[in-house]
């Protein structure tokens, strides 16, 4: 019979796409939806653990999650655990070797076999429906599945198969009901949202696409992330400068720079290309913001590489970036055809030298905002515990933790309105700009708007 059930999703924002269409089902089926449970939700019928798969750091994670909940079922506190995701899809005769108490292992498409699993017959109809796991004002809309990449370092080709776009009347009708349950931001997701359309139509749709977006009532800006380098269409950076509803703010992951370590990346792409894009992208859209990603110590990044990588960050000034150290992923090309000489050490030496660039690239930035009026949109409203103890007690005192266009949710910093309790989450609000962090900015109320 239903019960009380938790979907807990690590890993990308693509994967907790997938939770909140299965919690939409489950919760037509008549179970109790518990997103992400916290010590507080137990005891809970079921918990499902959507994993991520994509680096061994992610992996430790997903495995250090399930194991946690094993031993809350041992404790009696949780019914079953399933396990869904990248890991599961990709180990799942190892995860069942290794962790027996597990009830069942589910792959990356397995919604309808969960369901089953559950006692819920899966409804087609309630496809482009989701119980929305972020605050309820912004979600993710996953354009498409899969990738036709071939990144040397790179497994998701392998969990999740090649690209499919999701059909553009199904993308619309899923985000009419997001804007129906009252979400105001739409951030487009997908392994390659710049790829997206091509195996639909034999060109790139995304235009066509963020233009039927934009004419949602409710909605109120689109952004879009995780772009890719090669074949990026420009007539994306043309509709961003002339649509007020879409973000000046791209994400693109680079990796790298240096032709040498590209060639090995199998990235398909040259520095001179990548030199020429951003100089696109500034030109075209002259405010925008750039967040992208790089990867250190791969195979092929000897210190010159590297120096070379540090030489571009210092002169693209990206407002945004990220990084992370490689990883030998079974089953790819670089695992099979590349040596990993490079000492842990070593990596994690240049990516500690990279990320406090980057800290001064971003304060720098930061402080140039200092004074500009922007709108921000209220993630979430904070109040400041005193005391401690049974003598806790929350204070009047409201902090509010918003986003200019310049910032997406979970990887960027926050504009902070310190004591604005007229303002709440989900609202937009017109603020300067008074102060900047490295990562995060403090702003001021100049309007309030509903």
């Amino acid at each position: 019979m239903p019960g009380k059930v938790s979907v807990c999703t690590l890993g990308c924002s693509k994967n907790k796409v997938d939770s909140e269409h299965l919690m939409r089902q489950l919760e037509a089926g008549g179970w109790e939806v518990i997103p992400d449970a916290t010590e507080e939700d137990h005891p809970l019928d079921t918990v499902v653990i959507n994993t991520c798969g994509f680096i061994q750091d992610a992996k430790a994670e997903s495995i250090e999650f399930i194991v946690e909940a094993l031993q809350t079922k041992e404790e009696g506190r949780i019914g079953q655990v399933l396990v869904m995701g990248c890991l599961s899809e990709r180990y799942k005769k190892e995860l069942e070797r290794e962790l027996p108490q597990v009830d069942a292992f589910f792959g990356v498409d397995d919604i309808p076999l969960i369901t089953t699993h559950l006692g819920v017959q899966y409804n087609p109809l309630l496809a482009t429906e989701r119980v929305i796991s972020t605050p309820a004002h912004y979600a993710y809309l996953k354009l498409s599945e899969g990738c036709d990449r071939s990144c040397a370092y790179c497994a998701i080709p392998l969990i999740r198969g090649n690209h499919r776009s999701r059909p553009a009347d199904e993308l619309i009708t899923e985000a009419r009901f997001l804007a129906g349950q009252g979400v105001r931001e739409l951030i487009l997701v997908a392994q390659d949202t710049s790829y997206y359309g091509i195996d639909l139509t034999g060109k790139r749709e995304l235009v066509r696409l963020m233009e039927a977006l934009c004419r949602i009532d409710g909605i109120c800006r689109l952004r879009l992330l995780y772009t890719y380098p090669q074949g990026f269409p420009l007539d994306v950076l043309r509709l961003m400068r002339n649509e007020p509803k879409i973000c000046q703010y791209v994400d693109i992951p680079l990796q790298h720079v240096s032709d040498k370590v590209l060639k090995a990346m199998r990235r398909n792409t040259t520095k001179a290309e990548i030199l020429q894009l951003i100089e696109d992208f500034r030109t075209f859209v002259p405010d925008i913001y750039l967040r992208t990603t790089l990867m250190v110590g791969h195979p092929g990044e000897d210190e010159r590489a590297f120096a070379e990588l540090l030489d571009f960050v210092g002169e693209a000034r990206f407002e945004r970036m990220g990084a992370f150290i490689y990883s030998r992923e079974e089953g790819t090309y670089a695992a099979s055809h590349l040596k990993d000489r490079i000492p842990i050490k070593v990596k994690q030496e240049r990516y500690g030298r990279l990320m406090e660039l980057q800290k001064e690239i971003s304060l720098a930035c930061n402080r140039s905002r200092v004074g500009s009026v922007c709108s921000i949109l209220a993630d979430y409203a904070v109040r400041e515990e005193r005391g401690k103890g049974s003598a806790a007690r929350l204070s009047d005192k409201v902090t509010i933790l918003g986003r200019s266009q310049y910032e997406a949710p979970e990887v960027d910093g926050y504009v902070i309105l310190d004591n604005a309790p007229e303002v709440k989450p989900g609202s937009f609000a017109k603020v300067r700009i008074i102060k900047a962090d490295a990562y995060d900015l403090h702003a001021q109320l100049i309007d309030n708007k509903k």
